[in-house]
């Protein structure tokens, strides 16, 4: 699908890149081979501990006036309570093909989105807030979906350019400034363990590099969330749930009682028999060998409309289903976005705030038409388009 960038874009991307003289603009870094990367010799691990993390016997944060030491994606007091006075760190992460796996960073996200974008891929956006990394990515292109994500969370976007139509929308945004790309003043790096090349960023420097730009880089209003640690009635007791994009990418989700977060398993191989033939690897971090486990999973249905041959534009904006994994429960509710300045958040049947579990959360964005399977206590999911 060859495009070529219109000037003015170019110049555009030169200018936020902070390059002068005859630097080329950034390139998106080169889509690794399927070559296997060699096998990792750490040691994965878990941790169980959640302090300093959370400061109840409080019942519950939110969806407004959180107290300064409490950070607003997660509904726990902040370990560096200075952190929370800057804007998100939102960076778009690959996941395909697998030699780029395990990604760097994850294990230090306040949220991750993973969404479809094209031939049986997903990627990941991860915000980072109340925590830094080091090493996030490998970093690759931006998609429609990010639009909404960096103005739902006033966030900087760190991500390796884009297809022309989603640069140019990126960049015709009030948050033009806070784009970064891979130039030769720009926080972006390349990190080769391997001969991959990878595209990383530091997210403290990230936050420093939009400060030194002159860009307002203080506490924003991240207000919408509602947290509550004793988990609401109704639920249905469910501790496996799958989800499944495509042959090429499957995930499973395995709640452990006495960690109470969901550990989370990726495809190892491709299965073309729908489920009959899938195969998982536990996911990690690699940049601290940690075990991928969040606080919550939530499922949303979200209108993907086609934009251009494999191009889909997923419309994370107004309301749809919901499908909430906390404690070891499902929940049905109904996901919000009523304004392009709002967070992502939750409402019970009745209209009232759904509580997240306080801690992390994890979104898997599933076309409107997707289908759900229950067979005992898993639940299945399969992504569709119309």
């Amino acid at each position: 699908m060859p495009k070529r960038t219109p000037l003015l874009l170019a110049l555009l991307l030169l200018f936020l890149a902070g390059c002068s003289g005859a630097t080329p603009v950034p390139t998106a870094p080169p889509l690794p081979s399927e070559t296997p990367e060699p096998t990792l010799t750490f040691t994965p691990t878990l941790t169980a501990t959640l302090d300093p993390s959370l400061c109840y016997p409080q019942e519950s944060y939110g969806p407004t006036a959180f107290p300064e030491d409490v950070n607003p994606l997660t509904g726990t007091c902040a370990e560096y309570p200075a952190l929370l006075e800057r804007r998100p760190l939102l960076v778009k992460i690959s996941n395909l093909p697998r030699s780029v796996r395990p990604q760097w960073g994850l294990s230090l996200a306040d949220i991750v989105y993973e969404y479809y974008t094209e031939e049986g891929t997903s990627r990941f956006a991860a915000l980072f807030y109340g925590q830094d990394a080091e090493m996030v990515g490998p970093i690759r292109s931006a998609r429609f979906i990010d639009v909404h994500l960096v103005r739902a969370y006033d966030a900087v976007f760190a991500f390796g350019l884009a297809y022309e139509k989603v640069l140019n929308r990126l960049y015709a945004g009030e948050f033009y400034d806070r784009l970064v790309v891979e130039g030769n003043t720009t926080p972006l790096f390349r990190y080769d363990p391997s001969g991959f090349n990878h595209l990383m960023v530091d997210t403290a420097k990230l936050s420093d590099y939009i400060t030194t730009k002159g860009v307002e880089n203080g506490r924003q209003n991240l207000d919408g969330m509602y947290f509550q640690q004793t988990p609401p009635p109704g639920g249905t007791p469910l501790s496996e749930i799958f989800v499944r994009y495509s042959s090429a990418i499957y995930n499973r989700w395995q709640y452990d009682p006495a960690l109470g977060q969901y550990l989370r398993f990726a495809d190892s191989a491709d299965d073309p028999h729908s489920g009959l033939s899938e195969q998982y690897t536990q996911s990690v971090d690699r940049l601290n060998g940690e075990v991928l486990s969040y606080d919550n999973v939530v499922v949303l249905y979200v209108v993907h409309e086609k934009f251009d041959e494999e191009v889909w534009d997923i419309q994370l904006l107004g309301s749809g289903t919901a499908f909430v994994f906390r404690d070891g429960q499902m929940y049905e509710a109904q996901w919000q976005r009523q304004a392009p300045d709002a967070v992502v958040s939750l409402a019970s049947p009745d209209g009232s705030p759904f509580p997240f579990k306080p801690g992390t959360t994890w979104f898997e964005v599933l076309g409107f038409y997707s289908t759900m399977e229950q067979v005992g206590e898993s639940l299945r999911f399969s992504h569709f388009m119309p």
